[in-house]
């Protein structure tokens, strides 16, 4: 079976309890994207399926994921992945919408995770201190935190037993060497939790929308020996830059350029030793605790030395 084929059944298998779909079209439409369009497979297959998902009246969260697979939270490193987790409740949290039944804290013995119960799952509920067996989650990112989302198709199995939650917090100081790709002024999806990062105004999941601008740094610690991969979110990157996300976007309508923004952020920060502390999702440290230290350093020497690892 060819790689296009063995993508056009995964979505066929999807969709054959809620459309009449012919797999041969599944094909095509994957095959025009790929072929034509040079669009790559896994965004081809988002837009197929969101296709679908529009003529179902369906949103993603209603269908299977075409198999999930076992996974400790520590392992949770991308988004629109469908795993199965065993985890204990550490903390529930009120939910700040109506489409939302509940939403905490979960922890493994590899650290701990986010995770939202859709209200329309219809799943029974959870409570805090439990564990649970959870199969058919899907995974989700919001600036570097990864989280976890229980939908219809997910199953709860409340366990008899203890489970250990891993401390996943994370020390690491060096020189701030790197501002990647997608850092400063940035808009993000506003759909209802969904809050992805735009791309020419497209989101992966809902299409062309009007975004809602946010604030960020992703960048790169150098300590000497290690590069370290580090995001700062809004509230981080205001304290840190002294630029508000009102100023970023006043900045960015005087240029008519949003990159102006990064520009400035570099010129601030790069160059500069920190030492973050914070939790760690996938490869990133979330800075939820910042302290800077003696310096500035040769900046340029260190971002040689950074890339060159």
């Amino acid at each position: 079976m060819s790689d296009v084929r063995q993508h056009a059944d995964d979505i066929h298998d999807q969709f054959s309890d809620h459309l009449d779909v012919d797999i041969d079209d599944v094909e095509q439409r994957l095959t025009t994207l790929v072929d034509e369009y040079k669009v790559p497979m896994d965004e081809a297959r988002r837009s197929v399926t969101n296709h679908y998902l529009e003529e179902a009246g369906l949103e993603r969260e209603d269908i299977a994921g075409g198999g999930s697979e076992a996974a400790n939270v520590e392992d949770i490193d991308e988004p629109e992945q469908w795993i199965d987790l065993t985890a204990k409740v550490i903390e529930l949290w009120e939910p700040r919408s109506d489409s939302i039944a509940q939403v905490g804290l979960l922890g493994d013995p590899t650290g701990t995770i986010k995770f939202t119960k859709w209200a329309k799952s219809d799943l029974p509920s959870l409570e805090e201190g439990g564990v649970y067996s959870l199969q058919n989650l899907v995974t989700d990112e919001y600036q570097g935190r990864y989280s976890v989302k229980l939908n219809s198709t997910t199953v709860v199995e409340e366990l008899d037993e203890e489970l250990e939650v891993g401390d996943d917090t994370s020390e690491v100081e060096g020189a701030l060497v790197d501002m990647q790709s997608g850092s400063g002024l940035i808009k993000r999806c506003p759909n209802d939790d969904c809050t992805r990062v735009l791309q020419n105004g497209r989101c992966n999941e809902h299409g062309e929308v009007e975004g809602e601008f946010d604030l960020r740094i992703k960048g790169v610690l150098d300590d000497g020996i290690d590069a370290h991969e580090v995001i700062f979110d809004k509230d981080a990157t205001e304290d840190l830059t002294g630029i508000s996300l009102e100023e970023a976007k006043d900045m960015a309508m005087d240029a008519l350029d949003t990159t102006v923004v990064a520009d400035e952020i570099t010129e601030k920060i790069v160059g500069t030793y920190y030492r973050i502390e914070g939790p760690t999702f996938g490869r990133y440290v979330l800075a939820d605790d910042v302290e800077e230290l003696d310096g500035p350093v040769d900046a340029e020497a260190l971002l040689i030395r950074a890339r060159s690892m």
